[in-house]
């Protein structure tokens, strides 16, 4: 069971705002924290570096029922899917990991 993520530095794959590989983890973290709140209808803990960037930081630390422990555990396979799969790239592989560390 995934109960928080991590995202924590910078890709430097390009110049600021031409950074895909950025772009696409943190397209995939903001919507998976967006979406808790909409479509599993509570509010994670989330903490993030508003002036530096780069670290992201989301735990689920409420009392949930089951149906949202089941949402929230498919928007988190799915945010790991993604990050993987981009981690995965030959051409990206440099720039992101992937660690699973039980907390």
């Amino acid at each position: 069971m995934i109960t928080r993520f991590v995202i924590t530095g910078h890709a430097f794959d390009g110049k600021h705002a031409h950074d895909i590989v950025c772009a696409g983890v943190s397209s995939l973290a903001i919507t998976t924290v967006n979406s808790l709140e909409s479509l599993a209808h509570f509010q994670p803990l989330v903490e993030i570096d508003a002036v530096d960037g780069g670290f992201l930081d989301c735990e689920i630390i409420a009392e949930l029922s089951d149906k949202q422990k089941e949402i929230a555990q498919i928007l988190l396979q799915n945010l790991e899917n993604g990050v993987s799969a981009i981690a995965d790239e030959a051409e990206y592989r440099n720039f992101i990991s992937v660690t699973d560390h039980d907390l």
